[in-house]
């Protein structure tokens, strides 16, 4: 199972051309994890932060083909693997047929101090019923 989040390509993302200015791309994939924590885990941000937090410790991505003004996105992202206090996920976003990036990247929970904290059980029983098998 992945969570999916639409997303129409926005003047705000775009540069002078049109074309979407790639830090902008990051700023939908941090949207988009915040949808996935906020919707699929059932812990939103707001609630989150107050105790701890989810940073990015390692991100990686390959951007495909441009996006323009106008497109419509939709971003799926996927559990690759659950850790102890770790997740790596898989998030893509095509437009129709066409991908247009793949990112990999790996959160860290961590408690209010910023130290690596395990997952609450709940929480990392729904990030497993997120795995995504796709290589």
């Amino acid at each position: 199972m992945v969570f999916e989040m639409p997303q129409k390509v926005l003047f705000k993302h775009c540069d002078p051309a049109g074309i979407v200015f790639f830090p902008r791309f990051f700023e939908m994939m941090n949207d988009c994890v915040e949808m996935f924590f906020d919707q699929a885990l059932g812990l939103p941000f707001e609630r989150l932060l107050k105790t701890g937090g989810v940073p990015t410790a390692q991100i990686s991505t390959h951007f495909s083909a441009p996006s323009r003004h106008g497109d419509l996105l939709l971003l799926r992202l996927g559990v690759l693997r659950v850790g102890r206090s770790a997740v790596d996920y898989r998030l893509t976003a095509h437009c129709g047929p066409e991908l247009r990036f793949e990112t990999r990247a790996t959160l860290v929970y961590v408690d209010a101090s910023g130290r690596p904290a395990p997952w609450p059980e709940e929480t990392r029983l729904k990030l497993v019923d997120y795995r995504d098998d796709a290589p």
